[in-house]
C-alpha cells in the first residue's frame, strides 16, 4: 500500500505533497523537499517526529 505526506498535516504553509510505495521512498522525498524548499539540511527530532506521524496509507 502507498503512503502519502503533506506539508499542511504538520502545519507548514506549503502545498507540498508526496506518495510513494514505501515509508523509506517517501521520506527521501520529504527530505529533499525539506532541504530545498525549506532550508532544512537536517530534520530535527521534533519535526521528524511529527512527520512520521503525519504519513498515511493511500
Amino acid at each position: 500500500m502507498a503512503k502519502t505526506f503533506a506539508c499542511r498535516e504538520i502545519g507548514m504553509n506549503c502545498g507540498f505533497k508526496a506518495r510513494a510505495n514505501s515509508e523509506d521512498e517517501l521520506m527521501s522525498k520529504i527530505a529533499a523537499h525539506a532541504k530545498q524548499a525549506h532550508g532544512m539540511a537536517t530534520i530535527d527530532a521534533a519535526t521528524m517526529a511529527k512527520v512520521k506521524a503525519a504519513i498515511k496509507e493511500a
